[in-house]
């Protein structure tokens, strides 16, 4: 049971970072200030993956500025530890890459 929770922790903090890793990378290519450097985790549950395995589903809540006077929230979804999509203040973007056009 140990060994378990010790890899659901390990692996949770290695998806974290990539988390911060993304929504770093959208507030930049969207000319945005990423705010406190950190992702909290809002929700984890089971999903399936294209090929059909069973992996968790995380959603992490970051928050941005546009102005450097204000707060905005978004969020990042990851599958096992790829991202599924990225939402900077409700605007949903697919894909790896997390880049961000508009808000």
């Amino acid at each position: 049971m140990f060994g378990a929770v010790g890899w659901y922790w390990y692996a949770g903090m290695q998806v974290r970072e990539q988390a911060v890793a993304v929504g770093r990378r959208a507030c930049t290519d969207a000319g945005l200030q990423f705010l406190d450097d950190s992702v909290a985790l809002s929700r984890t549950r089971f999903a399936r993956n294209g090929s059909g395995q069973l992996q968790f589903l995380r959603d992490y809540r970051f928050e941005f500025s546009d102005t450097g006077d204000n707060r905005r929230p978004g969020v990042i979804r990851m599958l096992g530890n790829r991202v599924e999509w990225v939402s900077l203040d409700g605007e949903w973007q697919p894909g790896r890459a997390a880049s961000v056009t508009r808000l």
